[in-house]
């Protein structure tokens, strides 16, 4: 099959012209899902497909060669590819992020570190290493887990304590008593541990790696506290987390449709009674068509008037209470009510689900897997929470707190 947006080919310069690359992707990526998933990473020539459709160029601004795709139009792209291969959609959401990440570098480093807009950046932002202040930068030492996409990306970024004199290091403004920083480091300072094994999203490499004694110049690390590059909506603390979701709705729509599909065949062999006609699959099947459309409605809701305020020039800040907790309210339960809209249609179709010959089979496992991701956690439910009742969020980040 001959794909438009393949390597050599011109980049896209639109968001539906990128949404018709995903969508012309989704069936070759079908197609090796257990090639990919027995790889336990991408495949070097499937990274050229994606990269080929332009995902890694969505989030960078328009100046810099990027499509600056809004959050709505990123998620499109994401849910097209998840319809094919959950672990190429993770990997490939998690790849363009570094538009994102580049607008909290001084902007003459980042264009030095990214000549190309459709770099890779993969990592772990949470701050498991340690990082001790020397002349000029920091020496940065750790091991992080879940590096999906370490294996094909040209940036690793990590989170770590910063350190000085081998004393925990407070903010110079007094707001932090031990100040953490991410970490931009170039993948070959990077040692990939191989040890992802796992239920779900096996084909996206994400392995544990370590750093060790690496020096990292000051320019080249970053707090998603500060904007080096253009304010704008992805120019925001939350902007990295906001696409994910797409990959759960993709995957959900694709079990929605194969389960349609099968239903127009199968014939109850107890009764003779088709499928079609049975009242266990319809109302099965409308239940979950419901749930599936409140679910995307309120992704795309949300986001719609989080992005209707940024772009105005707004600030996070000029969203009521309700609105600002909806975003990560809607991510936390596309994950999670994709998975019971698997998990329905995994019982739904029975023993036809249970081989490994089966989508269903990997549908349910990589729904099951991305549910163990932070994002779709309780620490979601809590940091939303308590920001309506004016509490401490325990992951503001989702909300955009720094």
């Amino acid at each position: 099959m001959t794909l438009t947006g393949t390597p050599g080919t011109e980049a896209p310069t639109t968001a539906a012209e990128l949404l018709a690359r995903a969508k012309a992707l989704a069936p070759v990526l079908r197609a090796r899902a257990d090639e990919i998933e027995q790889a336990r990473r991408l495949p070097a020539d499937v990274v050229e497909l994606l990269r080929g459709t332009g995902i890694f160029r969505m989030c960078f601004n328009r100046e810099w060669g990027g499509l600056e795709l809004t959050s709505l139009e990123q998620t499109e792209v994401v849910e097209a590819l998840a319809y094919g291969d959950a672990s190429a959609a993770w990997c490939g959401v998690i790849g363009a992020n570094t538009g994102i990440y580049s607008n909290f570098l001084d902007q003459a480093v980042a264009k030095e570190m990214f000549p190309r807009p459709d770099m890779i950046t993969a990592g772990l932002l949470q701050p498991s290493g340690r990082a001790e202040r020397v002349p000029g930068g920091f020496r940065l030492s750790g091991r992080w887990s879940f590096g999906s996409g370490i294996g094909h990306c040209d940036w690793v970024t990590s989170g770590a304590f910063v350190y000085q004199d081998g004393e925990p290091y407070a903010s110079p403004d007094g707001s932090n008593p031990h100040e953490s920083r991410q970490f931009m480091v170039p993948r070959a300072e990077v040692v990939p541990i191989d040890n992802w094994h796992t239920t779900g999203l096996c084909g996206s490499g994400s392995c544990d790696y370590t750093v060790t004694d690496v020096f990292v110049p000051e320019e080249h690390t970053y707090t998603f506290s500060t904007v080096h590059g253009r304010p704008g909506p992805l120019a925001q603390p939350d902007a990295f987390t906001r696409s994910m979701c797409g990959v759960p709705l993709g995957v959900a729509r694709a079990a929605l449709d194969h389960a349609r599909e099968t239903a127009l065949t199968r014939v109850d062999r107890m009764t003779g009674t088709a499928w079609s006609d049975s009242f266990r699959v319809q109302v099965t099947l409308a239940e979950c068509e419901a749930d599936y459309n409140a679910t995307r409605n309120g992704v795309y809701g949300s986001m719609r008037r989080q992005w209707e305020v940024l772009a105005a020039g707004g600030t996070l800040d000029d969203l009521t209470p309700d609105e600002r907790a909806a975003s990560p309210l809607a991510w936390l339960h596309a994950f999670r009510t994709s998975r019971s809209i698997v998990n329905r249609l995994y019982d739904l179709l029975q023993t036809w689900s249970i081989s490994r010959t089966s989508p269903m089979d990997r549908w349910l496992r990589d729904t099951t897997t991305m549910c163990q991701h932070l994002i779709a956690q309780d620490r979601i439910l809590q940091s939303a929470g308590a920001y309506l009742v004016g509490g401490r969020p325990e992951f503001g980040i989702s909300l955009g707190i720094v």
